[in-house]
């Protein structure tokens, strides 16, 4: 699901990704050694709705932009030093169906692992996991807004999440939490319950989408490094803070973060398409990471950027 923006707010200039397609090499080749950098969170979807079909209730003039395929992710983080992508389901589009996801994998196995989804409420959701994580499926994303809103308070609590959890500490598959600051206490708790399942909160778990980024939040979010298999995304900064470049007001929450869970347990992402458009670039994102952090050493860039991310989903 689109991790911020409204369906209506998700206008994206067509000239965007007219200028990717021009910088499009002929072939996605395995990583090279000047593309060493990870983007840990993109999603991707096709123009096609034949093939994969959308969500009850969508059509093609849904999709915004009309299209963003691994090719044209690709031909915007390659410039950038990106050669490799975590690519993440779209809910909102394709609900469960990892299909197109678990594809770009098959043609490209050493570029992509997928973030994907499964249903909690259907019968033995770990053994779906399991099923995947041969196909690329490294990481789960999981998330109270794909629930009524009398489920949310307790969607951590139902009988298949809990078996999700177990089963990511036996496969190594991350439960990816796309969560509001609220939620933290409460995924707090599950690690409690399950200390060898690895875990990422996605995008500093929103902190800062209404323009604050209050302490108790960060303080919230900074308490779950005690627990040794959790892990951040440092991402999505054009829903963050001022929402626009060059997003140097969020450096005071990744350095809180990164004094205590140390850049071992960061990763970059840019939480593409949505990051590029309007002010917002794919390249301002990256930049504030590879470029502009003025405490970050060269080593810890190396695991913000790109080992973080391969030690937690590029495993398999």
């Amino acid at each position: 699901m689109p991790s911020f923006v409204n369906l209506d707010r998700r206008q994206f200039l067509a000239a965007n990704l007219a200028v990717a397609g021009s910088l499009m090499t002929s072939s996605l080749s395995a990583a090279e050694d000047d593309l060493p950098w990870i983007d840990a969170h993109s999603h991707i979807w096709p123009p096609d709705a034949d093939k994969y079909p959308l969500a009850p209730g969508l059509t093609t003039k849904d999709l915004a932009p009309p299209s963003f395929t691994d090719d044209e992710l690709m031909a915007i983080a390659r410039p950038e030093g990106v050669g490799r992508v975590v690519l993440i389901q779209h809910s909102v589009y394709h609900l469960f169906d990892n299909s197109y996801l678990v594809n770009a994998v098959k043609r490209h196995p050493k570029l992509f692992r997928v973030q994907g989804m499964v249903d909690d409420h259907l019968p033995n959701p770990g053994a779906a996991m399991k099923k995947l994580l041969p196909q690329g499926v490294t990481g789960f994303r999981i998330t109270p807004f794909v629930r009524k809103p009398e489920d949310q308070p307790k969607w951590l609590e139902t009988p298949g999440m809990q078996e999700m959890w177990k089963t990511g500490a036996e496969t190594r598959q991350a439960m990816c939490l796309l969560i509001n600051a609220s939620d933290l206490p409460a995924t707090d708790r599950m690690c409690e319950k399950h200390p060898e399942t690895p875990i990422v909160i996605d995008h500093f778990a929103r902190i800062g989408v209404d323009g604050q980024m209050r302490d108790s939040d960060i303080s919230n979010l900074c308490r779950l490094a005690r627990h040794k298999h959790a892990s951040v995304k440092v991402s999505a900064f054009y829903a963050l803070g001022q929402k626009k470049p060059p997003h140097d007001e969020l450096i005071p929450m990744i350095k809180r973060l990164y004094e205590t869970f140390g850049p071992e347990r960061l990763m970059w992402a840019s939480d593409s398409p949505y990051q590029i458009g309007g002010d917002n670039t794919y390249k301002a994102s990256i930049s504030l990471v590879r470029d502009r952090i003025d405490f970050l050493s060269k080593d810890d860039r190396d695991w913000m950027l790109r080992k973080t991310a391969e030690k937690v989903f590029f495993y398999a």
